[in-house]
């Protein structure tokens, strides 16, 4: 009769466990290198796609606002502003999938960049209006660097930010509009600061849905990316503005 050999049984029970660890942690191997090449394959093209048409975008804006400028152009007028700004949007979004939808991209943009010529040349004629202007394109810039950044360094998924984002902004368009009519300074402060934040964060959540392959369409991520820039600039103009004012 065999007896049990205690260090043939030991062997035999810690090699099977050994195994499963090592088939685990293969697996673990496997769907990680799955991970980063869809993310170079695919999330990677979109996102370079995305930052070199918002870097063209952004230089063509800001020639047309410079032209603006120039010709001292008068602000076509909320309604106008509105119309034109929903219609290309609505234009970019049906033809996003063809060549159109650059044409439209570049429209939109150059659009608003006449939009915010008005603007500027207005903050440029207030004592240290110019530093002002700097003041704010220097903070939109860091601001979105340091959110892109964080979220290519750290790979969070902000999916679940997109509900929140959207009450938010519709919320805080709703009191813009209605502070137009009732010109309360507090109200527009902090309209402002609320745009501020809910900007800083679709730039974020933006860029999370590209490198997690929930947006995959560079155009459509171009627009979302350059309106953030657009109302994070106007917003942190206002905010620099009325504090500057106060001094």
């Amino acid at each position: 009769m065999n007896r049990p050999d205690p260090y043939n049984s030991q062997r035999s029970d810690k090699e099977p466990v050994a195994q499963v660890i090592s088939a685990n942690q293969s697996d673990r191997g496997a769907q990680g290198s799955v991970f980063d090449n869809r993310i170079s394959a695919d999330s990677q093209k979109v996102l370079r796609n995305t930052y070199a048409l918002l870097a063209m975008t952004l230089l063509f804006s800001a020639g047309t606002a410079a032209l603006s400028m120039a010709f001292n152009l008068p602000h076509p007028g909320i309604i106008i502003t509105l119309v034109g700004f929903y219609g290309l949007l609505f234009a970019v979004e049906k033809t996003k999938n063809s060549g159109m939808g650059l044409v439209f991209t570049f429209a939109l943009t150059g659009f608003m960049g006449l939009t915010l010529g008005p603007i500027l040349s207005m903050y440029a004629q207030l004592p240290g209006g110019t530093s002002t202007i700097a003041t704010a394109l220097g903070l939109t810039g860091l601001i979105f660097v340091g959110m892109s950044g964080w979220v290519l360094t750290t790979g969070k998924d902000l999916s679940n930010m997109g509900k929140t984002l959207f009450v938010g902004i519709l919320v805080a368009f709703g009191l813009g509009i209605a502070n137009i009519f009732f010109a309360i300074p507090a109200l527009g402060l902090a309209v402002s600061a609320m745009f501020v934040v809910l900007m800083s964060g679709l730039i974020a959540y933006q860029t999370s849905a590209i490198v997690h392959g929930g947006e995959t369409n560079y155009i459509s991520a171009t627009v979302t990316l350059y309106v953030s820039i657009y109302n994070l600039f106007l917003s942190l103009l206002q905010i620099l503005g009325i504090f500057g004012s106060d001094e």
